[in-house]
């Protein structure tokens, strides 16, 4: 029996980790994962450290910079290097299927496997649910299909017809590195939403607010990525110069053999349909607590002055969540994890007592 369970080994649950030894609850991370490195060993290759948005520092140890380096080597060994380094205790590949309530435990399965403890914390981020929309004519269409976590990079991709489908920061960066070597039509559901404005610190807390009040409310979060707006880095400029960001199609009605088709009859062929539609949270596992409330979310507990530490699930306490909504982020994960960590231990505290 343990003090508590980490589900997860990338950026918020290695830092929960840390904070949860620093704090000595005695604990245990599960991942999914073959090797170290959360989602990032599967990125494709042509992503490098200088096409990476962004990624936090772990605490105490400054994350890589940026680089000609793959980020799905990279940070992987940044992360191996880390759990190494502090002692983390990492166990992998488990595939956690279920995590029920037995009494005042928590019952953690996987296959034949089952730890029980006294608290849980949820890291499993988002990549494992990618968001594939089914359109009427997906199964017709004949040519290549794509989502963000199986994209294949852009020497499979060369000199292909490509529909690019969604408005979101990866489409753009699909576009950015395509675009030069590909024909590609641009598909949105919506309007793109181009960030005009300079993009400091308060505007990071008002769109990471709006966030943390609809998980405080029960409702499903929505990306924190996704809400800061669009805007074009230099290694996009190149495909803005093509015109590729220009006057987006709306969204197809279906696909056919060869191509979509649009309301009025319009079809654009394609060969590979790339959808950068992404991802929900990985959540599923959790299911027999019943943690969601009647608006669809898991609702979480707010803490006062701290948009970003909202972990604790209101319908059980026990139950920590990372990279849940205000904090699916790389700095708001480990912020998280620092609240979550003080949450677990004081938890842990008043059972012994």
């Amino acid at each position: 029996m343990w003090d508590s369970i980490v589900i997860g080994a990338g950026q918020g649950g290695l830092a929960a980790a840390y904070f949860l030894t620093q704090r000595g609850v005695d604990h245990l991370v599960l991942d999914s994962n073959p090797r170290a490195g959360g989602a990032w060993q599967h990125r494709w290759d042509s992503l490098s450290m200088h096409d990476v948005h962004g990624v936090a520092d772990l605490p105490g140890e400054p994350a890589p910079g940026r680089s000609a380096h793959r980020a799905n080597v990279a940070i992987p060994t940044y992360f191996a290097d880390y759990e190494q380094r502090n002692g983390l205790r990492v166990v992998r590949p488990v595939d956690v299927t279920e995590v029920t309530s037995e009494g005042d435990l928590l019952v953690v399965h996987a296959g034949d496997r089952q730890w029980r403890t006294r608290t849980l914390v949820n890291a499993t981020g988002t990549w494992t649910r990618p968001n594939w929309p089914r359109y009427p004519g997906v199964d017709d269409f004949r040519g290549g299909q794509f989502h963000t976590a199986t994209y294949p990079g852009l020497d499979q991709l060369r000199g292909r017809r490509i529909l690019v489908v969604g408005a979101g920061a990866s489409a753009v960066q699909f576009i950015g590195e395509l675009a030069p070597v590909a024909d590609l039509v641009w598909v949105t559901r919506r309007p793109p939403r181009w960030r005009t404005e300079e993009f400091g610190p308060q505007t990071g807390l008002q769109i990471v607010t709006e966030v943390e009040k609809r998980v405080v409310a029960g409702l499903s979060p929505t990306s924190v990525a996704g809400a800061t707006g669009l805007m074009l880095r230099e290694q996009e400029q190149e495909a803005l110069r093509l015109g590729a960001y220009d006057d987006p199609r709306p969204m197809f009605e279906r696909l056919v053999a060869d191509g979509a088709q649009w309301a009025d009859g319009t079809v654009e062929t394609a060969d590979v349909i790339l959808w950068a539609t992404g991802f929900r949270s990985a959540v599923d596992h959790l299911e027999p607590l019943s943690l969601r409330g009647p608006r669809g979310g898991i609702p979480l507990e707010r803490v006062p002055g701290n948009v970003q530490a909202a972990t604790t699930a209101v319908r059980d306490p026990r139950v920590h969540l990372i990279g849940y909504g205000p904090s699916a982020s790389t700095i708001g994960a480990s912020r998280a994890a620092r609240r979550a960590a003080l949450e677990v231990a004081q938890q842990v505290a008043e059972q012994a007592s």
